[in-house]
């Protein structure tokens, strides 16, 4: 049985594939168009996963789309209709654009799928799941339990925008919600709006900036915009926030209660910026472990599955799993819409058709790398065509030069195998660097990624090394989870830097592995296992021969509001357009001294501002 799953036409469109129950391609629509979070048909995912299986659309035996546009029309109009007359500009542009697109979207979705094969015929074979399903499918139907409890919690899908679901073997209820406008996503959003981020993309950047505050705000938060019971369940005093029917995510009466208007982009941040970053961040982190134990309590589950939006925020995560409310926590990687794609093959495989369940030992997810890969001899001939000048290596010489490079403190782009699904590159699409490094924050954040120094990055670390610099007891492949740094690897703060605040502790060297050690010492982690990418983990392993360091840093391959990279073409163009100083391709290793002079850009100006 063949299924195809579809998100498109909101934010982050992709497709997924599964075969007799078994995931093998998912890759999301950006990728392939260099468009962040492209929202259109996700015609070219759709090829490359058809184009894996070796099968054409016609062959398919269901197609399923991760939420039904009728029940989100109703909300969107029954919130129109309860704030009115406040919103009418807002509601003019929502009905232009449902009328004219959205509205009917089995007959667009009819449309593009058989442009894309004409012996297609959409039918019965054209389903739609409910957008929390979807989500809680890809985490319970990918994770390794065959029993589990599943939270989701994301901005809102069709009305819902909190969910519990039982799931067990094949089977998937949902049997708890809350409705919109009540939403922790939303919440965050709204605070991502308010410190002057973009929202749907900025709740990275908040999250990060939490650090480097205090929580003075959490308990005005939780005195006047959030009504948060003993259990975990929640209401929003709606009259701080304008997201309803409004063009804006906060309001004036928000702005008063917190005593400082909404932040612009280009206005520099304070520390009253952190400090209110720090109070939402604790706000979430206390309403996720409250909603942890009243799942446990009412669903008697042990392990526990995330999904949605709020399941990428791995400070939250990390509190959860410390606090031992559940044996084991599974979060599914592409958390976000994306995965919704994969929860709705997922759910048309086991739910719609009936299909059993086989567990794997690990996940389903083959560590996420569900993309498309690129042989030697392709990467040869795309690399040349680009006029790029490079080496071919056997493996121990690309394995020696790469590591030397890094013990160097250079920073390498790395492009390997198949590309990750969802939103972390973890060790195929990655920039590499030395965590040792005092300086390597810095520089990865304002040469190569062009972005904010404030922003941590990653460590990728031997799975069998973790124990000894890290506390934390089990493995986190997907950096689903925050740690803190062992303490025998921290250093003794600097004479004098009790007094500092804020952006100024930057600088300060807190751990043997300081590019990747936050200030309050804790790093999001990726746990490197020989089993689900060997290539990554023999890297490691010769750096660690070299350093003594079982780690590296490790993020995505993109620059600011870039996608990350897909082909040898724009890993290639990511290199000449950054300080990225070493790339490897596959087995092919390039130098940027040895690059034509004209071939360099200036990519800053490349892409919007996130």
């Amino acid at each position: 049985m063949k299924v195809l799953g579809l998100s498109a036409f909101y934010h982050d469109s992709a497709a997924a594939l599964v075969l007799d129950g078994r995931i093998v391609a998912a890759a999301q629509e950006e990728r392939f168009t260099r468009k962040k979070f492209d929202e259109g048909f996700p015609r070219h995912s759709i090829a490359y996963c058809l184009e894996q299986a070796g099968i054409k659309l016609r062959d398919v035996d269901r197609v399923v789309f991760y939420d039904k546009p009728f029940l989100k029309f109703e909300r969107l109009l029954d919130t129109y209709l309860a704030f009115a007359p406040r919103g009418f500009v807002s509601f003019q542009r929502f009905l232009l654009l449902w009328v004219s697109e959205k509205l009917f979207q089995k007959s667009l979705l009819s449309k593009n799928l058989k442009s894309i094969d004409a012996g297609f015929e959409p039918g019965n074979r054209l389903l739609f799941s409910e957008h929390h399903y979807s989500h809680a499918a890809s985490a319970f139907f990918a994770s390794p339990f065959a029993d589990a409890a599943v939270l989701t919690m994301d901005g809102v899908g069709e009305w819902t925008t909190t969910s519990v679901a039982i799931g067990t073997g094949s089977d998937l209820r949902i049997v708890k919600e809350i409705h919109f406008p009540h939403s922790l996503g939303l919440l965050y959003s709204a605070f991502t709006y308010y410190a002057g981020f973009r929202v749907n993309s900025g709740e990275y950047k908040l999250m990060g900036l939490a650090p480097y505050g205090r929580p003075l705000y959490a308990q005005r938060i939780l005195d006047n915009l959030i009504d948060l019971k003993a259990d975990g369940s929640f209401r929003l005093n709606m009259l701080y926030f304008d997201y309803c029917t409004g063009l804006k995510m906060t309001n004036s009466r928000f702005d008063a209660l917190m005593g400082a208007p909404a932040r612009t982009p280009d206005q520099p941040l304070t520390q009253f910026h952190m400090d209110v970053a720090a109070s939402i961040q604790a706000v979430t982190e206390e309403a996720v472990l409250r909603l942890g134990r009243s799942v446990a309590a009412e669903t008697g589950k042990r392990n526990l599955c995330l999904a949605g939006g709020v399941a990428l925020n791995c400070v939250a995560n990390g509190k959860l799993l410390r606090a031992g409310i559940f044996e084991q926590i599974w979060v599914q990687p592409a958390a976000g819409d994306a995965g919704g794609a994969l929860g709705a093959a997922l759910a048309g495989y086991h739910s719609f058709l009936g299909q059993p369940r086989v567990l794997n030992e690990a996940d389903g997810m083959n560590g996420a790398y569900l993309g498309p890969e690129f042989p030697d001899a392709e990467i040869g001939a795309r690399l040349a065509a680009a006029g790029a000048k490079f080496t071919m290596l056997d493996d121990d010489a690309l394995l020696q030069r790469t590591t030397q490079a890094l013990s160097d403190g250079k920073a390498v782009g790395w492009m390997q195998g198949r590309m990750e699904f969802g939103p972390r590159a973890l060790g195929n699409r990655s920039i590499l660097a030395d965590p040792r490094s005092p300086h390597m924050q810095k520089t990865l954040n304002l040469r190569i990624k062009f972005r904010e120094s404030f922003r941590p990055f990653a460590p990728a670390i031997l799975e069998e090394d973790l124990g000894e610099w890290f506390d934390i007891d089990r493995p986190s492949p997907y950096m689903g989870f925050v740690a803190d740094v062992h303490a025998g690897h921290r250093l003794a703060a600097a004479p004098g830097s009790e007094g500092l605040f804020g952006i100024d502790r930057l600088n300060l060297s807190r751990s043997d592995i300081p590019a990747v050690t936050h200030i309050d010492y804790s790093a999001r982690l990726q746990t490197v296992s020989a089993r689900t990418n060997p290539r990554f983990h023999a890297l490691i392993s010769r750096f660690k021969l070299l350093t003594g360091c079982p780690i590296l840093v490790n993020t995505s391959f993109n620059v600011r509001s870039e996608p990350i990279v897909h082909s040898p073409e724009d890993a290639f163009r990511c290199f000449m357009g950054s300080d990225i100083e070493i790339l490897v391709v596959g087995n092919a290793f390039l130098l940027k001294d040895e690059q034509h002079e004209a071939l360099k850009r200036d990519y800053r100006d490349q892409f919007e501002p996130d």
